[in-house]
């Protein structure tokens, strides 16, 4: 049973779990978590929350739309600060209205955790889940002890994460990253190709700019003097851009007088065919990363940000690396080029030697194999294992029902 959450919570045996999502990769996996519990009980749960399109797809109404809270970087938020608090009080209020068996808060920690705090103010006795776990290895280590006040338990997605926060008293749990569920690299490129009507001598590009506004803002004019820098060498090139619905319009725009033929696709099924079908990738750092990494398919890593958001990270940043496949293996097979070194003349530089070099490929296809190995240990799918955490957290924290003495 699935329930709006302007309704009231109606009264049966399955569990009411409360779930945030802030932007498209978090709208993924509460899409796959909410399809795993409702396997798992039989359809006897229900779902309120925040969520996007995939979210909505399982069944979710969401409070408000998604896209208001998918912004990153202190200088591209402040002008959306007074919305922000607006949302957290209003989320807050249905959260102690309603009384959720759990609150599940999907990364976006710039405002989940905003949520989890004055929650665990005002209804203690809520239990507080968050899924995927703050990157302490990276940057902040004392984060770790903060979640260890608000939350009830965390969700991992990386298997050397679990001790930052045991050792603090946090129950956290690794489940493995959701990525390997969504099929990256069981795609159909030979149809992909047919359907698009693209010739066999065509050579396709993928081009992911990000799904946050700022992301395709500050990439999309880069990643097409990329492509015009390609062109007197590569004539036969297509790039292919997967977009969501947040930034479909504006994506759609920018790309209209591309200096290649240049193809707009929406949903997974239709982007996994393309990374089938494609030779080489030039994306935002973020989750879809990993998704090129199941795909095998060979990848230029870029992003910029605010100068002074930049300066500010690097003070608080221990890692050497952004792409989680160079974390995971400490050292970089990806390339990263980032801020001054996002350029055109770069990034057309890299990507060219994937396209123009057969070794090249091949060695990004091997390293990636070994971290394609890491995302999903077991035979339980990633989303199943969250989904039953969450819900042996609820029953943990279900009141027991006590039998009377007979008299």
């Amino acid at each position: 049973m699935i329930i709006n959450p302007a309704t009231d919570v109606a009264a049966d045996d399955g569990p009411t779990l409360f779930l945030i999502a802030g932007e498209p990769s978090g709208d993924a996996l509460g899409a796959r978590l909410m399809a795993a519990a409702k396997r798992l009980t039989g359809g006897k749960v229900r779902f309120v929350g925040i969520g996007g399109e995939k979210m909505t797809g399982e069944g979710l109404v969401s409070l408000f739309p998604m896209g208001e809270l998918s912004l990153f970087g202190i200088f591209e938020l402040l002008p959306h600060l007074p919305n922000l608090i607006r949302r957290i009080d209003q989320t807050v209020a249905e959260i102690v209205r309603l009384r959720p068996d759990v609150v599940v808060g999907i990364d976006s920690p710039g405002f989940t955790v905003r949520v989890a705090k004055k929650v665990r103010a005002a209804e203690p006795a809520i239990p507080l889940i968050h899924y995927v776990a703050p990157t302490v290895w990276a940057w902040k280590p004392k984060r770790a002890a903060k979640y260890a006040a608000i939350y009830d338990h965390l969700l991992a997605v990386l298997p050397f994460e679990p001790p930052y926060f045991e050792k603090e008293g946090l129950a956290c749990t690794f489940v493995g990253h959701s990525v390997v569920e969504g099929g990256a690299g069981k795609g159909d490129g030979a149809a992909f190709r047919e359907r698009r009507g693209i010739a066999a001598d065509e050579r396709i590009v993928m081009v992911l700019p990000g799904s946050r506004k700022g992301e395709v803002s500050r990439l999309l004019p880069d990643f097409r003097a990329t492509l015009d820098l390609l062109r007197p060498t590569h004539p036969n090139l297509v790039a292919v851009v997967p977009t969501v619905a947040t930034v479909r319009d504006r994506v759609a725009s920018s790309i209209a007088d591309w200096p290649v033929r240049t193809l707009l696709v929406e949903g997974d099924a239709e982007k996994y065919d393309a990374f089938a079908a494609a030779e080489a990738a030039l994306a935002a750092s973020g989750t879809v990363a990993l998704e090129l990494a199941l795909a095998r398919l060979p990848t230029v890593i870029a992003y910029r940000l605010n100068p002074i958001t930049v300066a500010l990270y690097r003070r608080l940043i221990r890692v050497k690396y952004v792409n989680l496949v160079n974390l995971m293996l400490d050292r970089m097979l990806v390339p990263e080029l980032l801020q001054r070194d996002c350029r055109p003349d770069r990034l057309a530089a890299e990507l060219g030697r994937l396209l123009d070099d057969p070794a090249a490929r091949q060695a990004q296809v091997d390293g990636v194999a070994e971290v394609a190995r890491w995302l999903g240990q077991g035979d339980i799918p990633p989303s199943e294992r969250a989904a039953r955490t969450i819900l042996d957290v609820v029953q943990e924290r279900r009141p027991k029902t006590v039998e009377q003495p007979l008299s």
